[in-house]
This record gives structure tokens, sequence and C-alpha cells, in this order.
């Protein structure tokens, strides 16, 4: 098995607003984050590589777009993801987005800070990880 993978990162505010009164992440914050896409395949493509690096600039184009210098909770609204911008809750969605586009996607880690993040690696198959995920949030 072959496994890359490339970082990318953006400086945003959020908030979360479901956590209970007093507690520091309630309140509009900020963060330096890094967005890691891993990518895995058995077999290598044309040019000996799983996904050439520059063919995941769209990634770095909608994190541009969507994220960089943005306030999270206004930026996922607008993508129709209705979540709290947790660092689990944006691997997962952006773990969807590269999928579509990369199905070598493996793993989409979300960084907060150097030593706090959150990762997303399906199980099994993409299809039993968005049933698990609507299943999680039909029980809220």
């Amino acid at each position: 098995m072959f496994t890359i993978a490339k970082q990318f990162g953006f400086s945003a505010s959020h908030s979360l607003p479901n956590l209970q009164p007093g507690h520091p992440c309630r309140r509009t914050h900020g963060h330096n984050y890094v967005v890691t896409i891993e990518l895995q395949s058995t077999n290598l493509n044309a040019d000996e590589f799983v996904v050439d690096f520059r063919d995941l600039s769209p990634l770095a184009d909608f994190i541009a777009k969507w994220f960089e210098h943005k306030h999270l909770n206004d930026a996922i609204g607008h993508l129709g993801w209705g979540i709290q911008p947790t660092c689990e809750a944006l691997a997962y969605h952006l773990f969807r987005w590269c999928h579509d586009r990369w199905p070598e996607t493996s793993a989409i880690r979300v960084a907060e800070s150097l030593s706090s993040w959150a990762e997303f690696r399906p199980p099994r198959t993409i299809e039993e990880a968005h049933r698990r995920w609507e299943e999680v949030q039909c029980t809220k």
C-alpha cells in the first residue's frame, strides 16, 4: 500500500455555542489550523504517483475561499454543513469533499494547534461512514 499526505494551513475563528456556559471554547476564538489529506493506493498511476500533489490544488483553493481568515460558524452555514465547527466535524466533512474528488482519500486530519487534532478515517467503506454520521446526527 502506498500512502501520501499533504498539509494545508489556514487561520480562522470559531465558537462552539453548544458547549455549556463558561466553557472557554464557547466564546469566539481563533486557531492556526492545519488540514492534512492522506491518500492511499495499492497501485501507482502512469506517472508513478498515488496522486500528483499538484492535483490537490482544488483543496487549497477550497480552504482559501471558505476558511482562510473567516469565522467558521458562518462559513459552514454557507456550505450547508449544519455542524458545530469542531475539528472532528470539519475532518468528516472535508473527508467527504475530498473523497468525492479523489477516491484514494483515506483520511483527513484537522489540527487546531501543534498538540490538538482530530482525524476522520472511515470504517471499511465510505457509505458506512456516511450512515454512521447520520445516525449520530439523528440522536442529538
